[in-house]
C-alpha cells in the first residue's frame, strides 16, 4: 500500500487542490468531510471555516469572479448540502466558477438510514453544470479534475462532487469501521456472506491506480463571432446617431479588462456598466454614465450589449423596444432572451467587443449624442447631491453612501447586501476598478454579504473591504464576524438600520394596505459585532457619519473587523423600483 493509499482519499484530494493553486477551502466543518479538510490544510491550502454553509459557497463565489478562477467550498452531508443550495443557485446564474465538495454518507450505507443520508445529487443537480458521486478512492481526483474543467468551460458556472466518507477516511480506519481485518472466521452463515460482501466491496473501493493526472485544459471561450456577424454589427453602428453600450459581469475578467477598457475607448460610446463591469472605466471616465439609463435607452437608435442579458434589470427589453439590439454574449440562449437582436455575436463579450472597436475604427459619430447623456447623467448628480444636503433627523441613507464613496480607498472592493439601502449604495458608490464591486446578482438572493467580504478579502489582500448591509440583509451573515475575527479579516461593515424591510413595504403598504411580516427593531447590530469579538460604532446623525467611519476605517486598519450601525431616517430615495 502506498502513502497515499494509506492517507485516505480526503489527503489526495488536497494535494491535488495545492496542485491547482487553489488558494483557500471554505468550509463549516462536518465528520463527513474532515479528511478533505486535514488533507487541504497538510498540502498547503489554506483552510477557512465559517459559521454558515451558504458563507462557504457565497466565499467561493466571490473568489472566482475577483480572480477569474476557480472557488472552492466544502461542505457536509446532508443538511450541510441542502443549505448550501440558495448559494449554488446564486453562482449558477451569476456564472460563476464554484466548485462544491459534498460529503455524504459511506458507500455501504447509502439507502439504510444513515446519519445525513440524503439523495444530494438529485438536489444538486437542477442548479449546477456537471454532478458526480466517486465511487472508488481512485477517481477522487480524476473527477475533481473534471470538475474543474466544467466549471470553467464555455459558460461558466458551479459544480458538485460528491465524496462519500468512505472513501475519504483512510483506509485502515475505514476497514475497522466494517470490522472486516483478521480475526476468528464468523459462524453463521449470514456472517460470513456479509464478511465475504464488504472484502470485496472494499477491495473495489480502494483498489485501481490513482489516475492523478492534470485536468483538461477548459474548453474555454467560444471562439469570435464570424467576420460576417462582425460586419453587419459594424455597418449597424456607422448608420446610428444614438447608440448606447452596456457592460455587464460576462464580459469582464482578469484577463480581458485591459483589452476591453482600450476597446470601450476607441468605441467612443455613452457607456453604462452593470454587476461585475462596475468600475471597468474608473470613476471619471468621459464616456462612463451612471444615472438616467432607462431614458438613454428609450431614446437610443442601437443598443450594444456586451454579457448582459434582456432580464428583469431592462424590462425584459421593453426599456428599447424602438432599438436595434447587438448581443454579445457567451450563450446563444441568453443573447436572444426576450429579444431577438439585429446581429448576435456568440463568444466571450470582451473579446467580440474588441474586435468590434477595431473593425469599427475610423467611423466618427457627432457629440450631440453624448452631450445629451451627459447633461441627464450630470443632473441626476444635481439631485443627489441637493438630496444628500437636505436636513435630517438621524441619518440620511444617501449622505451616508456619498460619505463611504468620498473617503474609502482606492483599492477599496464594494461588497453590497440588502435590499433599499443596499441598491441606494449600488447606484451612488464609484467601484475604483474593474472587479471591485460585488452583489448578489440577478437571484437577488440576500445573505450573500459575510462569505462575499470574505471571498473579496481572501481575493484582494491588504484592500479595504466595504461590506454595505440593509438591516434586514444583516441577520443572515452577522455570525460571520465571528469568521472574521478567528482568520484576521479586517472587514468594515455598514448596516443602514430604519427597522424595516422597506423595499417591501413601499410598495406593499399602498398596494395592500397592511405592513405585515415588513416591521423590525432598530436592533444593536454594532452590539453584536463586539459580542462576537470585532469593533462596533454606532452612529445616530448624519453629522456623525464621517467620523464614525473613519474611525472604523483606522481600525480595520488595524486588522480588527468593525461594523458601523447608521440609523437611518425613512426614505423615499428609490420609490417604486421594485422589479418583479
Amino acid at each position: 500500500m502506498t502513502d497515499a493509499q494509506a492517507a485516505g482519499g480526503g489527503a489526495r484530494l488536497g494535494a491535488a487542490l495545492r496542485r491547482l493553486d487553489v488558494p483557500v477551502l471554505f468550509t463549516l466543518c462536518g465528520g463527513h468531510i474532515s479528511p478533505i479538510l486535514v488533507g487541504a490544510k497538510q498540502a498547503g491550502v489554506r483552510v477557512i471555516d465559517v459559521r454558515d454553509e451558504a458563507a462557504a459557497v457565497f466565499a467561493a463565489d466571490a473568489l472566482a469572479r475577483l480572480t477569474g478562477g476557480i472557488g472552492v467550498a466544502a461542505v457536509t452531508a446532508g443538511p450541510g448540502v441542502a443549505n448550501a443550495i440558495t448559494a449554488v443557485k446564486n453562482a449558477q446564474l451569476a456564472q460563476s466558477s464554484v466548485v462544491l465538495l459534498g460529503g455524504a454518507a459511506p458507500t455501504v450505507l447509502r439507502g439504510r438510514g444513515a446519519l445525513q443520508d440524503i439523495d444530494q445529487l438529485a438536489l444538486v443537480r437542477p442548479h449546477v453544470k456537471w454532478a458526480a458521486r466517486a465511487r472508488r478512492v481512485a477517481d477522487l481526483v480524476p473527477l475533481l479534475y473534471r470538475a474543474v474543467t466544467a466549471a470553467r468551460s464555455g459558460v461558466p458556472g458551479p459544480v458538485f462532487l460528491e465524496c462519500p466518507a468512505d472513501v475519504l477516511y483512510p483506509e485502515a480506519l475505514v476497514r475497522q469501521w466494517y470490522e472486516v481485518g483478521g480475526g476468528a472466521a464468523p459462524r453463521s452463515v449470514r456472517a460470513r456472506v456479509e464478511r465475504w460482501y464488504l472484502r470485496r466491496h472494499l477491495a473495489r473501493m480502494f483498489g485501481g491506480s490513482p489516475a492523478d493526472a492534470a485536468p483538461s485544459p477548459a474548453a474555454g471561450l467560444p471562439a469570435l463571432p464570424p467576420a460576417a456577424s462582425l460586419g453587419r454589427a459594424v455597418k449597424l453602428l456607422a448608420r446610428s446617431t444614438r447608440p448606447v453600450l452596456l457592460i455587464g459581469s460576462q464580459a469582464v475578467d482578469p484577463v480581458a479588462a485591459r483589452a476591453l477598457l482600450a476597446a470601450v475607448g476607441r468605441l467612443g460610446l455613452p457607456t453604462f456598466l452593470s454587476g461585475m463591469a462596475r468600475g471597468l472605466l474608473g470613476r471619471s471616465h468621459p464616456l462612463l454614465l451612471r444615472h438616467r439609463r432607462r431614458e438613454a435607452l428609450r431614446a437610443a437608435d442601437l443598443v450594444i450589449l456586451a454579457g448582459v442579458p434582456c432580464d428583469f434589470r431592462l424590462d425584459y427589453g421593453r426599456h428599447f423596444s424602438r432599438a436595434a439590439v447587438i448581443a454579445l454574449n457567451l450563450s446563444r440562449r441568453e443573447a436572444r432572451l426576450n429579444r431577438r437582436p439585429a446581429v448576435t455575436l456568440v463568444g466571450h463579450p470582451g473579446h467580440a467587443l474588441a474586435a468590434l472597436a477595431a473593425r469599427a475604427a475610423g467611423h466618427e459619430r457627432g457629440s450631440a449624442w453624448m452631450d445629451e447623456c451627459r447633461e441627464r447623467d450630470e443632473a441626476r448628480e444635481r439631485e443627489i447631491a441637493d438630496r444628500a444636503a437636505a436636513p435630517s433627523e438621524r441619518v440620511d441613507s444617501v449622505a451616508l453612501c456619498r460619505t463611504v464613496d468620498a473617503i474609502a480607498r482606492d483599492d477599496s472592493v464594494f461588497v453590497l447586501d440588502g435590499g433599499d439601502f443596499a441598491a441606494t449604495a449600488a447606484y451612488i458608490l464609484a467601484p475604483r476598478g474593474p472587479l471591485r464591486h460585488l452583489d448578489a446578482g440577478p437571484f437577488g438572493t440576500l445573505g450573500a454579504g459575510g462569505g462575499f467580504a470574505l471571498g473579496a478579502a481572501v481575493a484582494r489582500p491588504g484592500a479595504e473591504i466595504w461590506l454595505l448591509y440593509g438591516d434586514g440583509a444583516a441577520a443572515f451573515s452577522l455570525a460571520e464576524f465571528d469568521t472574521f475575527v478567528r482568520h484576521g479579516i479586517a472587514v468594515i461593515a455598514v448596516v443602514g438600520t430604519d427597522g424595516s424591510w422597506t423595499q417591501i413595504a413601499r410598495e406593499q403598504v399602498p398596494a395592500l394596505g397592511d405592513d405585515v411580516a415588513t416591521a423590525l427593531r432598530a436592533t444593536d447590530y454594532h452590539t453584536v459585532a463586539q459580542g462576537y469579538g470585532g469593533e462596533g460604532i454606532l452612529v445616530r446623525r448624519t453629522a456623525e457619519v464621517e467620523d464614525g467611519l473613519r474611525r472604523a476605517q483606522a481600525l480595520a486598519a488595524t486588522g480588527r473587523p468593525v461594523l458601523v450601525n447608521a440609523l437611518l431616517d425613512p426614505s423615499d430615495f428609490r420609490r417604486g423600483s421594485v422589479s418583479m
